[in-house]
């Protein structure tokens, strides 16, 4: 986690607060940068949150 937050130019408490939930909503710029640190298109990211935004829908 250490490694992905400074790659990401976070604190690794923010990126524990996010994973926590404590930040819903991360800025843009945040999860372009978590993207970036974790080798993964903003393309996979949107498609990842809202094939799980649609799961919950679904079965919610």
């Amino acid at each position: 986690m250490l490694d992905v937050a400074l790659a990401a130019g976070i604190s690794p408490e923010t990126l524990r607060k996010i994973e926590s939930g404590r930040v819903p909503t991360p800025s843009f710029s945040t999860v372009a940068m978590l993207a970036m640190a974790l080798e993964l298109s903003l393309d996979t990211v949107w498609r990842t949150v809202h094939e799980g935004a649609g799961a919950a829908v679904s079965h919610g």
